[in-house]
Parts: structure tokens; C-alpha cells; sequence
């Protein structure tokens, strides 16, 4: 399965990773403050409201797609257009948006936490991105994740100095 987002998990363990995000993201919204989360660093870039949004949809889909992926045989993930639902993010905060994410997300790793070793190595194809497995579907969340979390990161170095 093509990782756009390996190089942001480089050797780092994807479930340690997962289960770190939400704590991390929560500090650096505290630390943006309200006034800052809900700024775009740039036109057409989203805010870290809205990738926070983003992540807690993502997260929802993450998790119907494991699911799909140790239920069935040779699942096919199917894609969805982020912009689309991007498209409804002005009606959701910061604070509602970290909340469910972090809530799915406990969820999600507490499902993975129970799964037998072998589940790991599931095959899952994905139509943009080929063919993998339950690990490497993990691996390229992880990356995703890493990759907000850096444009979230860069945000609040960009507030500090400006």
C-alpha cells in the first residue's frame, strides 16, 4: 500500500503514535488559544479548528475501516472526498471536535488492543492507494495524523514569533 505519510512516522511504533495524538493536539490548541485555532495560516489552508474537524471524521471512517478490514476478506476500502466534508466544518469548535476525535480514537485503539497478533497482517486494498495490510493501513494513519499534528505545530511556532 503507497504511505504518503511514512515519511512522517519514519520507525516510530503507529499504535504508540495513535494513542499519543490526541494529549499532544490538546496542548497545542491550549496553547493557540481560541482567537488562533479558528485562524487559516494561509488562503486556502485549513485552520487547526478544521483539521481538527478533519481528523474526527477521518477517525470515524479509521474506524468502520478496521473494523471492515479484520471482518471481512480482502476488504476494499472506499475512498471519500475530504473536501466534501470539509464543506461542513464552519458549524463544529475546536473543543467538540478534539473531544470526539479523542473519544473515537480511545475507542478504536481499545478495539485494536484486543485483536490477536495475525489480524495485523490482513490484506485490505485500497483503490488510490494499492494493496497492504491491516499494518500498514495503521502505518499511513499514524503519518497522517503526524503530518496535521505538524501543520498544527508550525501554526503556533508562526503565533509565538508573529
Amino acid at each position: 500500500m503507497k504511505n504518503p505519510y511514512a515519511p512522517y512516522l519514519g520507525q516510530q511504533n503507529s499504535l504508540e503514535v495513535l494513542a499519543a495524538i490526541p494529549a499532544r493536539l490538546g496542548a497545542l490548541v491550549e496553547s493557540l488559544g481560541k482567537e488562533r485555532t479558528n485562524r487559516a495560516p494561509a488562503p486556502g489552508k485549513w485552520s487547526a479548528r478544521e483539521i481538527l474537524c478533519h481528523l474526527a471524521d477521518c477517525e470515524m471512517a479509521f474506524g468502520f475501516r478496521i473494523r471492515q478490514i479484520v471482518a471481512e476478506e480482502r476488504h476494499i476500502i472506499q475512498p471519500f472526498d475530504q473536501d466534501k466534508w470539509a464543506a461542513m466544518y464552519a458549524g463544529y469548535d475546536a473543543p467538540a471536535a478534539l473531544e470526539a476525535f479523542a473519544a473515537m480514537r480511545q475507542w478504536n485503539l481499545l478495539f485494536l488492543g484486543s485483536l490477536p497478533a495475525g489480524a495485523y497482517g490482513k490484506t485490505v486494498s485500497h483503490p488510490e492507494r494499492g494493496e497492504g495490510t491491516l499494518q500498514t493501513y495503521l502505518d499511513m494513519v499514524a503519518g497522517h495524523d503526524l503530518n496535521h499534528l505538524g501543520q498544527i505545530e508550525a501554526m503556533r511556532a508562526a503565533a509565538a514569533t508573529g
